[in-house]
């Protein structure tokens, strides 16, 4: 076990000095797979708020890493169905939703050129058009994006993948 803690944090200090490029995790998918007022769409189900981006795409069709980082998590959550949480450089959890099949392992070290998993429609997805919801988290928050609209607070500990994904929007 404390080799594993140790590992963690040597892959963390190298991490915070590597750039964090990002790119599409949904195989040929472009910006006009998603809709880009969806982030932070309220209201949204049971959490409220829509904290990600939903890339629609076949169902089966391959989804990648969309930067390299650590799998910290892969299994089945009630909302999320088969889930992905990668933590990258920068200190950044990627959450990767919906999957159809799950291709990697906790533990794992991927990059972009690693298949994840599927695209599906599982969990609170389920009976919808399949897609992958695809969230980032930042463990230190930015004060600047609190804002007054619903669970604000939250919205500090977010970033919008969809412009990432397509700066130029």
């Amino acid at each position: 076990m404390k080799k594993v803690w140790i590992g963690l944090l040597c892959y963390m200090i190298v991490c915070a000095v590597m750039p964090e490029h990002i790119g599409m995790p949904v195989q040929h998918a472009t910006s006009k797979d998603w809709n880009r007022d969806s982030y932070w769409f309220s209201p949204w189900g049971e959490s409220g708020v829509h904290k990600g981006i939903d890339i629609f795409a076949r169902k089966g069709t391959p989804v990648y890493a969309s930067c390299t980082g650590l799998v910290i998590f892969t299994g089945n959550i009630d909302r999320g169905g088969n889930v992905v949480l990668m933590l990258s450089p920068k200190g950044r959890i990627h959450y990767y939703a919906h999957l159809n099949a799950l291709t990697t392992h906790t533990l794992a070290i991927v990059d972009q050129q690693n298949q994840i998993g599927t695209v599906g429609n599982t969990g609170n997805a389920f009976g919808k058009p399949p897609h992958l919801h695809y969230s980032i988290l930042r463990l230190q928050p930015n004060i600047a994006d609190f804002t007054l609209e619903t669970q604000g607070w939250k919205k500090m500990f977010y970033l919008n993948p969809g412009r990432l994904l397509d700066p130029s929007k």
